[in-house]
């Protein structure tokens, strides 16, 4: 490797990042990067160096390379992308699950064919809209129906009480941070839900996937799972599944209220709302903190030579509008022939478990609303949104609309 090929030894300082919080465009450093360096030296927000890959087939290479690892991003003395804000042995959560023998039941779970839940999920946002009518806008579309119907999935799925997701839901706003240092709160919340989901292995009326693994406590085969560990799966599942499935859907919201030609489009049409919510998939700027692993060897990506133990960033939107992979990338087409290519559920070993749910939750969800408010609209001109800061997610802190 010649020391022009490496941003260590020549060319400009490391850049700090994520670059922009603002959920309406895609910042400008990434088209620029994708042309002109597409593994770039950054800054994390921790402090530390980390490679960041802004080009379809590079982060699809780091995605799928098993040199690039995602459990060994929490081990001790490794640079950080920001502050572990769970126990580090929790990092790897799916890897733990499928360890544990628990995968069968977990994947059970988020099946969207389960029986009764797509009417569930269709009554509930029926509900929430109602709930939303009869209160008249203004609304928070965002804290009146995304985490409402995000958290009530995951309670339905858990087989927790609906009464249990406000203690759970409190807690993601410190879970979910980007901090350069670890946060107080942080631990006293994980204790606090840790213990909560423990107790609910022994309500008689728990049912769904905390119903299956309370009942594995006495099978010889279990013995080694303590209550803390079948605990964590179902807060893990229920963080980031909220998370993840709420904040995607109000990204998908935020894109059709500020394109108003395609809210048209899918509300006109509602059987292209499928294929849409594949394009909103591909176009949702969400996940603008990129997804961190840690190399495990030298490995030569692209032009740089990444060495063992550097830190690597995969940039999910760099590769989503890529034009290489798709032509025209800013225009929503919902007839792409390739749009299920993007790279949103992650890829290779951690390839997001609850894809099939995650569409199907938010399809519904954008069904009910376009056919219930068909004059949905911001309630506020879209450089009013105010944008959540330092979060693993970006997301509006709020959604205000009219109908």
């Amino acid at each position: 490797m010649t020391a022009a090929t490496d941003t260590r030894t020549e060319g400009p300082g490391p850049l700090d990042f994520p670059f922009s919080w603002d959920g309406t465009r895609v910042p400008a450093e990434v088209e620029e990067l994708r042309f002109t360096a597409p593994v770039r030296r950054v800054r994390t927000i921790a402090g530390d160096e980390a490679w960041l890959v802004s080009s379809y087939e590079l982060c699809r290479q780091v995605l799928r390379d098993d040199r690039f690892s995602l459990k060994d991003t929490s081990a001790p003395g490794v640079p950080r992308q920001y502050a572990l804000t769970i126990p580090p042995e929790v990092v790897n959560n799916m890897g733990n699950i499928t360890g544990a023998g628990l995968r069968r039941a977990v994947m059970k779970a988020l099946n969207p064919k389960a029986p009764g839940l797509a009417q569930w999920l269709r009554e509930e946002a029926h509900r929430l809209v109602d709930a939303l009518v009869a209160a008249g806008p203004t609304a928070d579309l965002r804290g009146a129906f995304c985490e409402p119907y995000s958290t009530g999935m995951h309670c339905r799925i858990l087989g927790i009480p609906q009464s249990e997701a406000p203690a759970f839901l409190r807690s993601l706003d410190i879970a979910f941070m980007n901090a350069p240092c670890p946060v107080t709160g942080a631990r006293v919340n994980w204790d606090r839900d840790i213990a909560r989901m423990a107790a609910l292995l022994d309500d008689p009326a728990t049912g769904g996937l905390m119903g299956e693994l309370a009942a594995v406590r006495g099978d010889v085969e279990y013995a080694h799972l303590t209550d803390e560990m079948l605990a964590t799966v179902g807060v893990t599942m229920f963080g980031a599944g909220t998370i993840s499935t709420s904040g995607f859907l109000a990204m998908a919201l935020v894109h059709l209220l500020t394109h108003p030609e395609t809210c048209d489009l899918l509300r006109d049409r509602p059987d292209l709302i499928g294929p849409g919510v594949e394009e909103l998939l591909r176009v949702n700027l969400s996940i603008g903190d990129a997804l961190p692993r840690l190399a495990l060897a030298d490995v030569r990506l692209g032009d740089v030579e990444v060495r063992k133990g550097e830190l690597v960033l995969v940039l999910v939107e760099g590769a989503n509008f890529d034009p290489e992979k798709f032509p025209d990338p800013h225009r929503f087409d919902v007839h792409r022939d390739n749009t299920a290519d993007h790279l949103s559920f992650g890829g290779g070993a951690h390839y997001c478990p609850a894809t099939a749910l995650g569409r199907v939750h938010a399809q519904i969800a954008l069904e009910v609303l376009l056919d219930r408010l068909p004059d949905l609209a911001l309630a506020v001109p879209a450089g009013q949104l105010v944008w959540r800061t330092g979060f693993m997610k970006r997301v509006p802190e709020r959604l205000p609309v009219i109908w």
